[in-house]
C-alpha cells in the first residue's frame, strides 16, 4: 500500500502549514505539527482483512473474535473536525468576486481552473509581500491539497472547492471531516487490497484506527503520548518498520 498524501511534503509546504493548530479546521493538518509518523504495515495489514459488504461507506475488516468497523462515525472520533451534513458537498456554490480573480492571478491559473499543489508550493516561494488575508488563504490552500485531499501533487485540484478560501470563516466552518472521509473511502472502494494499491486522502486515520481498535498494537507499535490528548489522532506519534501480529 502507498499514499497519495506524503507525510515527507516539500519543506515550503510543512512551514505553510505549521500552526495550524490555532486554525479551526480541526486536527487534520496538527499531524505535522506533531511530526506524527507514517507507517503503511498497520493499515495493509488490517485491509487484507477487509470484509466484503454492500455499503460503499463502511469498512470492515475481521481480526480476532469480531470484525472492526470504519465509518464516519469512527473517523469523526478519531479526527474531530466539521462533520455537519450539507447538500452539494463537493461542488458548493461560491460567487466569483473581483478579489477570486486577483487572488487567481497571484496563484497564476485561470478564474475557472483548478490548481495542482505543485502550484501552490510554488506560490509558496513568492507570497512574502502578499496580504495577511491571502496568506492564509494560502495556508489554507496547502492544508486543503496536502491533507484534506492528499492526491499527488500533479492532480489538478477542483476550483469550485478551492474559491471556499475566499471567504474565511465559510472555509473555516465548511464540513471537511465529511469531504475527507469521502475523498478516502472512494479512494478504497472495489480496490484489491491484497494487490500493490495507492490510496488518496487522509491515510492516517487508517493508520490511527489500527491502533483504536487493536489496543496492543496502539501500545506496541503507535507511540502513544502521554497524557492521551483530544481527539485520538493526536494521541499517536505513529512508526513505522516491520510489525509482527
Amino acid at each position: 500500500m502507498t499514499s497519495r498524501l506524503k507525510m515527507d511534503l516539500p519543506e515550503l509546504l510543512k512551514r505553510r502549514i505549521q500552526g495550524a493548530e490555532g486554525l479551526k479546521v480541526g486536527s487534520l493538518p496538527q499531524v505535522q505539527g506533531a511530526e506524527f509518523c507514517l507507517g503503511i504495515k498497520a493499515g495493509s495489514f488490517m485491509l487484507c482483512f477487509k470484509l466484503h459488504i454492500k455499503k460503499k461507506y463502511e469498512l470492515w475488516c475481521l481480526v480476532g473474535p469480531e470484525p472492526a468497523r470504519f465509518s464516519l462515525i469512527e473517523f469523526e472520533h478519531l479526527t474531530g473536525p466539521n462533520y455537519d451534513y450539507v447538500e452539494n458537498l463537493e461542488n458548493p456554490r461560491c460567487e466569483v468576486m473581483e478579489e477570486t480573480t486577483a487572488f487567481w492571478q497571484l496563484l497564476g491559473v485561470g478564474i475557472d481552473d483548478g490548481f495542482t499543489t505543485y502550484q501552490i508550493i510554488t506560490s509558496c516561494k513568492r507570497c512574502a509581500e502578499w496580504s495577511c488575508d491571502y496568506q492564509m488563504r494560502l495556508r489554507y490552500l496547502a492544508i486543503f491539497t496536502g491533507f484534506i485531499e492528499g492526491r499527488k501533487f500533479s492532480t489538478v485540484i477542483r476550483a469550485s472547492l478551492a474559491r471556499l478560501v475566499m471567504d474565511l470563516e465559510e472555509f473555516e466552518n465548511y464540513p471537511w471531516g465529511r469531504f475527507a472521509f469521502k475523498v478516502l473511502m472512494d479512494s478504497l472502494w472495489n480496490k484489491d487490497l491484497i494487490k500493490y494499491y495507492t490510496i488518496d486522502g487522509f491515510v492516517q486515520a487508517i493508520q490511527v484506527w489500527v491502533y483504536y481498535a487493536l489496543p496492543e498494537v496502539g501500545v506496541e507499535y503507535g507511540h502513544p503520548v502521554q497524557n492521551k490528548p483530544s481527539p485520538p489522532l493526536l494521541a499517536y506519534n505513529g512508526g513505522k518498520g516491520r510489525i509482527f501480529f
